[in-house]
C-alpha cells in the first residue's frame, strides 16, 4: 500500500464502526486472537454508555492510507489518574496498527492530544481505563486470552519503545493445573481456618446480586487503594460492572469471606466467556445471542479465571489475609474440580511488585502463562 498516512478524530457512527471492526483486519490470520463482542466494544468507547466518562474525557483517532484504514488509537485524561496517581498523568490505548510508520504517527497524535492538555507523562497501552484491558501482550503469544485479557501483535513492543517508551510496571498472569492439591503447610493453614468459628466462606446470592456487587467492589476499592495504577470505582461504575458481570456470575464460583460476620474479602471466579464468544466473531445478532445464552446456563468451559480478588487492607500483611485468600481459593478449586470437571485455572492479572499477591500467586502447579506491560514516556 503507498500513499501518505492520515490520521483523523472519530466524530461519526461510521468512524466508530471502523474503529472497533478495524480489530479484525489485524488478527484475521492470527489463531489465538478471539474476537470480542463488538457491542461491548462499542459501550466501552460511548460516553452514553459507559460511566467512566463521568470522570474521565477520550478522543479516538483512525490512520488512513489509501483510503483504507490501517491503525487507531484512543488518548484519555481521568480526573481520578490526576488525583490518585499523579497530576498530570495521561493515558492512551486501543492501539492497533499495520506498519511502523502508522504506529509512529498514532502514538504522535495522542501525545499531541495530551499535551494540549497538560499533561507531562504519558501511560500506554491502557484500554481505555485500568479496570478495562491494560498493558500489551508481551509474552504469551502462542495461547488464545482468557476472557477480559488482552492479545497482541508481536511487533507492537518495539514500535511502543522506538517512540521513547519505558517500562512502567508488567502485569503477570498465572496459569495452573487446578486438580493438584495444596502443599502441605498451606493445607494446615485452610484446616484451621475452616475449624475457626470466626470465619465463614460464603457462596453470592445472585437474588441479592446489586448488594452482594456492592459489597464486593467495597472491598476491592480498599483492598487495592494502594497498588500502583489503582483508581477507586465509583458507584456509576460499581452498578454498571455489576450489570455487565451478573449474566457470567455463577453463584458457587464467587465467594465472600467473613470474619464475625464482616465481609472481609472475595474472589470472583468466572467460566472463561472467549471459549463461548469464539465463534461468534464479534456478533450477537441475529443468531449470536441465542447461542450465547444457551451456553451460559451451564459451566462448561475448559478454563476458568480469577480476575478479581482482595482482602482489606487492615487485615494485609497478618496470617489472616494468607488463611482468607487460601480458603477462597481451595474452597472454588474443589467446585470447579469435583462440580463442573475443570482443569485449568488462571489467575490474574498480577502486578509484578503487589508481593502479597505474588507469593500467593505461585501455587502449586503455577506458572506465568502471559506478561503484559504498560509503558511510560514524559511528554
Amino acid at each position: 500500500m503507498s500513499g501518505e498516512i492520515s490520521i483523523r478524530q472519530v466524530a461519526s457512527r461510521a468512524d466508530r464502526k471502523a474503529f472497533v471492526d478495524f480489530a479484525w483486519e489485524v488478527y484475521r490470520d492470527d489463531p489465538c486472537w478471539v474476537p470480542p463482542l463488538k457491542d461491548e466494544v462499542h459501550g466501552l468507547i460511548d460516553p452514553k454508555k459507559n460511566p467512566w466518562f463521568g470522570h474521565g474525557t477520550a478522543a479516538f483517532w483512525l490512520a488512513e492510507q489509501g483510503g483504507k484504514v490501517v491503525g487507531r488509537i484512543s488518548a484519555q485524561v481521568d480526573e481520578l489518574v490526576q488525583e490518585h496517581m499523579a497530576p498530570g498523568t495521561g493515558q492512551w490505548g486501543m492501539f492497533e496498527a499495520l506498519d511502523a510508520g502508522t504506529a509512529e504517527a498514532l502514538i504522535k497524535t495522542a501525545e499531541a492530544w495530551l499535551r494540549e492538555r497538560n499533561m507531562t507523562r504519558a501511560l500506554g497501552p491502557i484500554s481505555i481505563s485500568i479496570w478495562d484491558e491494560p498493558g500489551l501482550l508481551i509474552q504469551g503469544f502462542e495461547e488464545p486470552p482468557m476472557v477480559m485479557m488482552g492479545h497482541h501483535r508481536p511487533a507492537y513492543r518495539q514500535w511502543i519503545e522506538a517512540a521513547g517508551y519505558d517500562k512502567a510496571r508488567d502485569l503477570y498472569t498465572f496459569e495452573l493445573d487446578i486438580r493438584i492439591d495444596m502443599i502441605p503447610v498451606i493445607d494446615r493453614l485452610i484446616k484451621s481456618g475452616e475449624a475457626n468459628p470466626r470465619i465463614r466462606i460464603r457462596n453470592v446470592d445472585k437474588s441479592k446480586f446489586d448488594q452482594e456487587a456492592a459489597i464486593i467492589l467495597d472491598i476491592l476499592n480498599d483492598a487495592w487503594s494502594d497498588n500502583w495504577g489503582f483508581v477507586p470505582l465509583t458507584d456509576a461504575e460499581i452498578a454498571y460492572a455489576g450489570k455487565k458481570l451478573k449474566p457470567i456470575i455463577v453463584e458457587d464460583l464467587v465467594k465472600i469471606a467473613e470474619v464475625d460476620g464482616e465481609p472481609v474479602a472475595f474472589m470472583i471466579t468466572i467460566p472463561d466467556m472467549n471459549e463461548m464468544i469464539r465463534d461468534l466473531n464479534g456478533e450477537l445478532f441475529p443468531f449470536g445471542w441465542v447461542k450465547l445464552l444457551w451456553r451460559l446456563h451451564k459451566v462448561a468451559t475448559k478454563r476458568v479465571r480469577v480476575p478479581l480478588m482482595g482482602v482489606r487492607k487492615s487485615l494485609q500483611g497478618g496470617r489472616m489475609a494468607s488463611q482468607l485468600a487460601f480458603m477462597l481459593i481451595e474452597f472454588t478449586r474443589r467446585v470447579c474440580v469435583n462440580k463442573y470437571g475443570i482443569n485449568v485455572g488462571e489467575f490474574g492479572w498480577v502486578l509484578e511488585d503487589n508481593q502479597g499477591m505474588m507469593s500467593i500467586a505461585h501455587l502449586p502447579g503455577a506458572g506465568i502463562n502471559h506478561t503484559y506491560r504498560i509503558y511510560e514516556k514524559r511528554l
